[in-house]
């Protein structure tokens, strides 16, 4: 403490001293060595400023001045840490523009937000989260790492709802993080080869196919499988003779079973996202003061202006599935190979014929004794079946007896338990109330 005392007392005597020799200086050689200090007017020359900033230049207004790193005169992309603020209503949509102030910067530019996977993956959003952080890549001029970022949609004074859209801070600048989105790829069959097949309507070249050598694919019934490589062309399709040229986009793929004609092959994969190079910078020094800059508009703001409705996509509407039960041929076990299995795995399972065999269609002639017998026999079965009809009615009756008797004696215990607790509350709440009077006494 005495050595930090020391030392400021050293340095205050030090500056007296500078103070009393420049004091004897004339006011150039002083500046000369001493420099500007705090408190003196300067006089900035400004080259190559366009003429609107002079016309419309308000000296109510102040204008900062201020230097800008090295690094920061270049322009690349940018990955953020972005939330969108709390009290703004609506959530953000990727690739539509908005206005960021970063340090001395203000510009107009199109985001798009990601959010980075337990595999380290950056997964493209849609839409920035409720209540959580996400990424947010742009292009602009750079910003050094840990510089705060603020973001508004536009610069109108009208604006009912709060203004300030997300904040963020920068994170990397001129960083290469791949950002990345899903897509399915959807194909048939057109030609089937036991375990391989050929696939259609999948690519669109043999360049693309090579792009996906490997990926695994799987069809709608369950059937993993894997892409090969491009079929040279289609068999069948002889495009020497026909004097053409090959079909392309048709791939060669194996798979774990046999497939049909009727399934449906699915290749999921993720694409790289694009993050669009656009960044505006604020030009509101060079119009008035009252007039409101106006920068890229939104595809919202632009449907809203010409009356024109949101586009519906057919194929993403929720449709009831309807599917035809399959008919699938019967098992045909060959005779030769029946004669060889053991009783229990025969089959036994032979379907009814539809036209009786011509034993049963025979006419039966019986004898009179045939005859009286057949009598007695329906006669009998008669008297079971009234017999047992009396049974189940009798049956069902007592049973309706028993199930009213059952309620009302629930309805007894319920009535009896009600008044149990009652009971037992009104005996509590003396206990209760006497303990009260006891401690207030």
């Amino acid at each position: 403490m005495v050595k930090h005392m020391t030392l400021k007392e050293e340095i205050e005597l030090r500056k007296q001293m500078n103070i009393a020799e420049l004091n004897d200086l004339d006011e150039a050689t002083r500046l000369e060595i001493e420099g500007f200090h705090t408190g003196m007017y300067l006089r900035l020359e400004v080259r190559d400023v366009p003429f609107e900033m002079v016309d419309y230049f308000d000296p109510s207004h102040p204008i900062l001045v201020g230097g800008i790193g090295l690094g920061e005169e270049n322009v690349g992309y940018m990955q953020t840490r972005l939330k969108r603020h709390r009290w703004h209503k609506k959530v953000l949509k990727t690739r539509d523009p908005i206005i960021v102030s970063i340090g001395w910067r203000r510009y107009q530019t199109t985001p798009v937000y990601a959010i980075e996977d337990q595999n380290g993956r950056h997964r493209m959003l849609k839409y920035t989260p409720e209540h959580m952080h996400c990424l947010g890549m742009f292009w602009g001029p750079l910003a050094p790492p840990k510089t705060g970022v603020l973001a508004v949609q536009n610069l109108s004074n009208n604006q009912a709802a709060f203004r300030i859209i997300a904040t963020a801070y920068v994170l990397e600048f001129n960083h290469a993080a791949r950002i990345v989105k899903k897509i399915k790829l959807v194909g048939y069959p057109c030609k089937i080869f036991k375990k391989t097949a050929l696939i259609k309507d999948m690519f669109t070249s043999d360049l693309e196919v090579a792009r996906f050598e490997g990926a695994a694919i799987r069809t709608v019934s369950g059937i993993r499988g894997q892409v090969k490589k491009a079929a040279k062309e289609e068999i069948g399709n002889q495009p020497k003779k026909k004097g053409g040229q090959a079909r392309e986009g048709i791939a060669r793929c194996t798979f774990e079973d046999r497939i049909l004609m009727s399934d449906i092959v699915f290749l999921r994969a993720w694409t790289q996202v694009e993050v669009p190079q656009f960044y505006n910078p604020l030009t509101t020094s060079l119009q008035p003061r009252q007039k409101t800059w106006l920068g890229m508009k939104t595809v919202a703001e632009l449907r809203r202006e010409n009356d024109l409705p949101i586009p519906v996509n057919k194929d993403s509407l929720y449709k009831k599935i309807e599917r035809k039960p399959r008919k699938f041929n019967p098992l045909v076990v060959p005779k030769a190979l029946q004669a060889n299995l053991p009783f229990e795995s025969k089959p036994k399972n032979i379907p009814h014929r539809k036209r009786p065999l011509l034993g049963d269609r025979r006419a039966v002639v019986m004898e009179p004794h045939e005859r009286k017998v057949h009598a007695l026999v329906q006669h009998l079965q008669l008297i079971r079946n009234d017999k047992m009809k009396k049974r189940k009615l009798k049956e069902e009756q007592k049973r309706k007896e028993l199930d009213a008797q059952r309620s009302k004696d629930e309805q007894l215990l319920r009535k009896r338990r009600r008044e149990e607790r009652q009971e037992r509350y009104r005996v509590q709440d003396k206990l209760k109330k006497k303990m009260r009077r006891h401690a207030d006494a």
